[in-house]
């Protein structure tokens, strides 16, 4: 069985068009969804106690507080009945067959620890969703102009594998988040994600965890779903964003990933 978990933090209505696509998609699986609320906006919670009329067969938990992406994703997969499990962001779009690619490969390769699709910008561009073990200097570089500057160009270029070709099935350091599958039994070894991060970093934590284990991390672009990621504005990548709130918690998560991995294996 696969339990999808989709995890919402005011997204009421990507959550709604994320139910439909799923119902529409057929998935010829067995397979249960839950559903996690992360404490949102009550204009939110109102809009999910609505869904819960229309998709009667999905698991709704509301959490009584923000508990972030790590420790509210560990919680829901503890309750999942499932022997396999999907992360599915809610403004991710699941097109037919999708799932099942994913599940089918993972499924064959016991030696595979987490999989992860191609996805699309809405565009049917390739969204950058697989990366190189980030340097302790690359996410400041992405969050500022400097991405613009040899040789922090050649930096970006390496982290996001910009001379990889994206249509090929390849084992990768780390994979965004956004959606994820692995095996439960595999997620609990390596004891989920670390709770330590509240946003950010949890999903490269996790894949390097995975490594370090002995597992491989797949890219797997047989299949293949729309994101509706926000990209960062040119006011984010330039010294403004040190003023935003976000940016400090990326930092925050930064300086907790590099403070538990310094000095274990050296990346790239």
């Amino acid at each position: 069985m696969l339990s999808i978990i989709i995890l919402n933090y005011n997204q009421a209505d990507f959550c709604r068009i994320c139910l439909s696509n799923l119902k529409k998609a057929q998935i010829k699986l067995d397979y249960e969804i839950i559903l996690v609320d992360n404490n949102s906006s009550n204009k939110n919670k109102i809009k999910l106690t609505e869904l819960k009329d229309n998709f009667p067969k999905v698991r709704f938990i509301f959490n009584s507080q923000n508990l972030g992406f790590a420790q509210a994703n560990n919680l829901a997969v503890a309750k999942a009945r499932g022997e396999y499990i999907l992360i599915l962001n809610p403004d991710v779009i699941v097109s037919p067959g999708a799932i099942e690619k994913l599940y089918h490969f993972l499924k064959k390769d016991p030696l595979i620890g987490v999989i992860g699709p191609q996805l699309l910008n809405p565009d049917k561009s390739i969204q950058s969703s697989c990366y190189c073990f980030p340097k302790i200097y690359t996410p400041f570089v992405r969050r500022t102009c400097l991405g613009k500057y040899p040789p922090f160009k050649k930096e970006l270029k390496r982290y996001l594998m910009q001379d990889f070709n994206h249509q090929e099935i390849k084992t990768v350091d780390w994979l965004m988040g956004a959606c994820l599958m692995f095996k439960k039994e595999v997620f609990l070894k390596v004891k989920g994600f670390d709770q330590r991060y509240f946003l950010y970093f949890e999903d490269v934590d996790f894949c390097r965890q995975l490594n370090q284990s002995g597992y491989q991390v797949v890219y797997y672009p047989e299949s293949k779903m729309i994101h509706f990621h926000q990209r960062l504005s040119a006011e984010e990548r330039s010294f403004k964003a040190l003023f935003k709130k976000i940016t400090w918690i990326h930092v925050i998560s930064a300086v907790k990933y590099f403070w538990k991995w310094k000095g274990k294996n050296r990346q790239n």
